[in-house]
């Protein structure tokens, strides 16, 4: 066999195998749930501060106001926010026997959470992610026209509510639902025709009595991508799949040239013109 033609086809072969070894961008999870702290034997509710927290997200959790949970835990304008930190949500009402003594001073009215009894609340957002970056931005809002659907393991519980676009752009515009067993559930999403999917549109969840659940899910519309810079352009073709895709071509027509070059150098007609130039010499 020619040496030449050889190299060229084992060239071309290793080329194709790069090509299609290329992996595919998955889709990231969706973001961890979030479960409404127990409240303690003296009623109140403490919320210990998490990586990135901010008192939007923490009252919107809690269906408080960012000004009520300043007034609560005597925090500045700028509601600065410590990892760690101890937050009071409210207090509840504990039923219980007196005990004599004097009367202690009531505490100023405080906005209090409804206490769940034997049941939870999940609550999903499909969100629209502009960036493509799989997190929910506060300017973000919620996608109309999609699907959410709820669904225990065992199948004592199915239900499902369709995405509505809300007013307010950085409120939770999540849809919830409520007075829902304990137990081990399936959401799944469905989104609308003209959005792709950033984060997988199924997850597990696990959720016991008391319990009030958040899931993010996150959507891009085709007619936007997300850029080096991880900004979104309108009206735009491709992504990080759309490279990955462009290099695999470049690698398959730089095989193909080379098979072809071989093809070239080892046909008889070549051959021949070589040693009839060699004859007029």
């Amino acid at each position: 066999m020619n040496p030449r033609r050889f190299l060229a086809a084992l060239t071309l072969i290793l080329l194709l195998l790069l090509a299609l070894w290329l992996p595919a961008s998955a889709a990231p999870t969706p973001q961890q749930t979030f479960s409404t702290p127990t409240p303690g034997p003296d009623g109140r509710i403490v919320y210990i501060v998490q990586p990135g927290d901010s008192c939007f997200r923490v009252a919107a959790l809690h269906s408080v106001t960012e000004e009520q949970l300043r007034q609560l835990n005597k925090l500045d304008e700028t509601c600065t926010l410590i990892e760690g930190q101890q937050l009071l949500i409210g207090v509840i009402s504990l039923a219980g026997t007196p005990t004599a003594g004097p009367s202690p001073t009531p505490a100023p009215p405080t906005p209090t959470p409804t206490p769940f009894t034997g049941t939870t609340e999940i609550c999903v957002l499909l969100f629209e992610d502009t960036n493509g970056n799989s997190l929910r931005e506060e300017i973000e809002p919620a996608i109309p026209g999609g699907a959410v659907s709820v669904t225990e393991i065992n199948g004592e519980y199915s239900a499902s509510q369709e995405t509505i676009l809300q007013a307010d752009p950085e409120a939770f515009q999540g849809i919830c639902f409520s007075n829902v067993p304990e137990g081990e559930y399936n959401l799944t999403v469905a989104i609308p025709d003209n959005f792709n999917a950033t984060m997988e549109l199924s997850y597990a969840l696990s959720v016991n009595a008391g319990d009030r659940a958040f899931v993010n899910f996150g959507a891009q519309s085709k007619d936007v991508v997300v850029d080096a810079g991880g900004a979104g352009t309108e009206n735009s073709s491709g992504g990080t799949s759309a490279w990955m895709a462009l290099l695999g071509g470049l690698l398959l027509l730089g095989g193909a040239g080379l098979g072809y070059y071989a093809w070239r150098s080892g046909k008889p007609e070549s051959k021949l013109a070589g040693k009839s130039g060699l004859l007029k010499r």
